[in-house]
């Protein structure tokens, strides 16, 4: 028999049918989640190796913030036009084409969707190839002219996976609403993984090449080590690109996916609609908030780029693990219960939501409260080796606990926000979006005279609060409050477990430290093994003093998968 799943309000499943129906629904998303979370981990652990690669030959250099550059223009490009609206627009649509129509169906919107995006990407991929020169300025304005030449050479590498990202894209928006997660879920381990293969196998080989072999489109001109090694990494962005969408083709059946020029398909315009007011934020961020920061960040420290994004990755990691993981679990599950009219079915998606974000408190805290503790030994084991010295770790460090000031309210307002595109709602997000974003301009632009590059960080923090507080107001007057679902205890004994383990590990860390040393790779690795360890056990067993129901049918429920 399946765990039974966290406390519901007594009215919310008055029969014995729709209860049974909830817990099955739970158990499926709790089992989703553990996919998504473990595909997560596999891909942040292959992201990890990434950045240590690129860490460890070319350091905080101007090569890498050549590299970045080359990478947040295509990949900004893809947010804006694909992968920013799968979860928005493309996930709702299709799980209604697979309710109402059928999976023939879906197989024709699939198609009319395939060839629409060929042919739009592959005019952006000409257009990136033709006006690389003019746009890397754009993006990096106080970069000196030597990284700019560099990142117009990279970004005529990395634009063409910009086509195979988006075909990716589609396929897992198909997939998702099929229910299927197990391909997309580790679609970040092969494009992680293929860009670490390619870098190990190229970067020596290119680092040997005479200088004046590597050189700029427009004309040639000498390059250092650094430059003309990263140019590995680039390559290994597009194999990487190709690896992950080729990943997604066994569970499709390509036999029914036929190239097809149905772009007034109903499910098209239904898509177009939702896709619009997601688009307007998008615009906002990729064309004013990401060159906003990085042209900061370029101007305080050299390889300020690089850190802020060494810094954004380790956050990345809690933050897939488990909110990215909780949302695109629930959000099929989500569409389907807001398309019933049912007083039930409404109940059942408060259910699921409210079990979302109770989920998402319990695991979200602790995980923000270890890597804020274990900040520099985390980062001087993962980072700290070749060019990358310790003033690197600590700067990273500091920038890493700022962002992690935010992830909490990340974390919840990732759910909220599908919650409204479960509702076939994106209007309202990308409006708080835009309130949001006006307060990291302003709490950025404010703070940067004193705090530099950290600025940057704590206006991210204050963005995530802004946007879960709007959102769980607007959320919870539309849905008439989320029952009585007690989310507010789940927050307040999550909290206390985490700082009972923050609290253990400040008075235990100097120790250890001392004990166990850090001279080494594998005296690196042990310290943060036995803290993890150690200060995860407290967690729980705080956790389990406190009567976090959650975390306790969530172990209960792997029990019995295991056993099973």
């Amino acid at each position: 028999m399946t765990a039974e799943p966290p406390t519901f309000s007594p009215e919310s499943l008055p029969e014995a049918a729709a209860q049974g129906e909830q817990e099955r629904t739970n158990a499926r998303l709790a089992g989703a989640s553990g996919i998504l979370a473990l595909g997560n981990i596999c891909s942040r652990v292959l992201g990890l190796a990434r950045e240590i690669v690129i860490t460890y030959l070319f350091g905080a250099s101007g090569a890498v913030d050549a590299l970045q550059v080359a990478i947040i223009v295509p990949k900004a490009i893809y947010d804006l036009l694909i992968g920013g609206h799968i979860n928005g627009a493309f996930v709702p649509v299709l799980s209604d084409v697979i309710t109402t129509r059928g999976k023939d169906e879906l197989w024709r919107v699939v198609s009319a969707l395939i060839s629409l995006v060929i042919v739009l990407v592959a005019l952006l991929v000409l257009l990136l190839e033709l006006f690389a020169p003019q746009i890397v300025p754009l993006v990096a304005p106080g970069a000196d002219i030597g990284t700019q030449r560099l990142a117009v050479d990279l970004l005529r590498m990395t634009a063409p996976a910009l086509l195979f990202m988006s075909l990716f894209a589609v396929f897992s928006g198909a997939l998702f609403a099929l229910r299927s997660f197990t391909l997309p879920a580790f679609a970040g381990v092969v494009f992680n993984g293929g860009i670490v293969l390619a870098t190990l196998a190229l970067a020596p080989s290119l680092a040997l090449m005479p200088q004046a072999a590597i050189g700029s489109f427009e004309a040639p001109f000498q390059v250092a080590r650094p430059s003309a090694g990263i140019i590995a990494v680039a390559v290994g962005w597009l194999v990487g690109a190709v690896a992950q969408m080729l990943l997604q083709m066994p569970g499709l059946r390509l036999r029914r996916l036929r190239l097809s020029v149905n772009w007034r398909h109903p499910a098209l315009r239904s898509i177009g609609l939702l896709y619009l007011p997601v688009m307007l934020s998008l615009i906002i961020d990729t064309l004013v908030i990401r060159p906003f920061s990085y042209n900061l960040a370029s101007q305080t420290i050299e390889g300020g780029i690089a850190i802020m994004n060494w810094a954004t990755t380790l956050v990345q990691f809690p933050q897939g693990l488990v909110a990215t993981a909780i949302s695109i679990a629930i959000l099929p599950t989500l569409a389907r219960q807001s398309a019933e009219m049912s007083k039930a079915a409404r109940q059942a998606f408060k259910d699921t939501l409210a079990l979302g974000l109770r989920l998402a408190t319990t695991l979200i805290l602790p995980a923000a409260t270890g890597l804020f503790v274990l900040a520099v030994p985390i980062i001087g084991l993962l980072f700290e080796n070749g060019a990358f010295v310790a003033a690197d770790t600590e700067i990273t460090a500091r920038a890493l606990r700022l962002y992690l000031i935010g992830l909490p309210f990340a974390a919840l307002d990732l759910l909220l926000v599908y919650a409204f595109y479960a509702q076939k709602d994106t209007l309202t997000p990308a409006l708080v979006g835009i309130v949001s974003l006006v307060c990291y301009l302003g709490a950025a632009l404010l703070l940067f005279e004193q705090f530099g590059l950290f600025s940057l960080m704590i206006a991210d923090s204050v963005k995530h609060f802004a946007h879960a507080s709007i959102s769980a107001v607007l959320l919870r007057r539309r849905l008439g409050g989320f029952g009585r679902q007690r989310l507010a205890r789940t927050g307040v004994k999550a909290a206390l477990a985490s700082m009972i383990m923050a609290g253990f590990a400040l008075l235990t860390l100097p120790a250890l430290s001392q004990l166990i040393g850090a001279s080494s790779l594998l005296r690196e690795l042990a310290l943060v093994g036995v803290c993890a360890l150690l200060y995860g056990a407290v967690f729980l067993l705080a956790a389990r003093l406190l009567k976090i129901q959650e975390l306790s049918w969530l172990l209960k429920l792997l029990r019995e998968r295991l056993s099973g």
